[in-house]
């Protein structure tokens, strides 16, 4: 028998459940950026790595209103939010090379969204990225830890974030 070790499991086993009223997408942007794995902020987004990803480098944009469907964004917002998904495919293009991308929103719970907190899914993806191990293990083999992925963007995409606005 062969042992596949993901030590990073772990830590969303033992990750605290988020009772209501404690939404992680709120709170987040409360800590420094490195602590909340934050890649950039802009006046009414941001974006941040998945701490749970699809691939490795998947990123989140993400409103600071706490916010649960499209309508409910003001137009700033909106504009800002697809400015900034923009941006994380740039910075993953830069960083990563990927061959495409999955971008897309989990509106309400039937959908898979599993916090209640609009949030754009930006996912790099390679040709023959996908395996046997996500349909038959149940398990997402990732090359890279999201420290080693958080410091890869901050530093091949500086000059892309200089970019754009950041409030601070």
């Amino acid at each position: 028998m062969q042992h596949l070790h993901a030590y990073w499991r772990m830590e969303y086993i033992e990750a605290p459940k988020y009772p209501e009223g404690n939404n992680p997408f709120t709170a987040l942007p409360k800590l420094d950026d490195a602590t909340a794995f934050i890649v950039h902020r802009s006046q009414y987004c941001y974006l941040v790595l998945n701490r749970f990803p699809y691939n490795a480098g998947h990123l989140l944009a993400v409103p600071f209103r706490a916010v649960t469907d499209l309508p409910d964004l003001t137009a700033a917002e909106r504009v800002d939010l697809m400015e900034l998904t923009i941006l994380g495919e740039k910075m993953l293009r830069a960083a990563l090379n990927p061959d495409g991308f999955n971008i897309g929103y989990n509106l309400g719970a039937a959908a898979g969204s599993s916090i209640p907190h609009l949030h754009a899914h930006i996912v790099p993806r390679w040709a023959g990225d996908t395996n046997f191990m996500p349909v038959i293990g149940r398990t997402r083999v990732l090359p890279t830890s999201l420290e080693v992925m958080y410091q890869r963007l901050r530093a091949a995409t500086a000059g892309l974030a200089a970019k754009t606005e950041d409030p601070r």
